[in-house]
C-alpha cells in the first residue's frame, strides 16, 4: 500500500492549477482485476493513502478531489472504455483549464515487463491506440 506523500513532492500553495491524475482502464466487473486496469488500481490506492474520496461522477469519470499537503489534486477514473478515455480526460482538463503539464496519465504498458515502472516527461500512447487526448505530449506515468 502507498504511504502518505512526503512534504517535498508537489508544490506550494501558490500553485495556480491543480494536478489531474487520471487512471485509465475499462469499466465493469469483468475487467476489474485485469492488467489493463492498473491505472484504476493506482488511483484507488493513491486516493485511499491520501484519504481523498472518489465519490462523484464528473465528465464521464469517477472523480475525487482534495489536497496533498497544500497542493490541489484531482483524481479521475474515466468510465469509458480505455480507447475512448479522451472523451472524459479532454473535458476534465478543459473544465479546470489545466495545461497539459498538470495532467498525469497512469496506464499499463504491455511493452514493459510486469512490475516495471517508467516515468517519462513526454511521449505518445505506445501500445494504446485511440486515446483521443488532444495530444499525449504531457507527462505520463506508465505502469506494467
Amino acid at each position: 500500500m502507498l504511504s502518505r506523500i512526503p512534504n517535498c513532492c508537489f508544490c506550494t500553495a501558490a500553485t495556480a492549477h491543480p494536478w489531474l491524475f487520471v487512471g485509465l482502464g475499462n469499466p465493469g466487473e469483468k475487467f476489474k482485476e485485469t492488467r489493463h486496469n492498473v491505472g484504476f488500481q493506482m488511483i484507488d490506492a493513491f486516493a485511499e493513502s491520501q484519504e481523498l474520496p472518489m465519490n462523484r461522477v464528473h465528465c464521464k469519470a469517477l472523480f475525487g478531489e482534495g489536497y496533498v499537503l497544500e497542493a490541489p489534486v484531482l483524481l479521475a477514473k474515466p468510465q469509458t472504455y480505455m480507447n475512448l478515455s479522451g472523451e472524459s480526460v479532454g473535458p476534465l482538463a478543459a473544465y479546470y483549464k489545466l495545461p497539459l503539464n498538470r495532467v498525469v496519465v497512469l496506464y499499463d504498458d504491455m511493452d514493459l515487463p510486469c512490475g516495471v515502472l517508467r516515468l517519462q516527461p513526454k511521449g505518445g500512447h505506445f501500445s494504446h491506440n485511440g486515446y483521443g487526448l488532444w495530444s499525449m505530449d504531457n507527462c505520463s506515468l506508465l505502469l506494467a
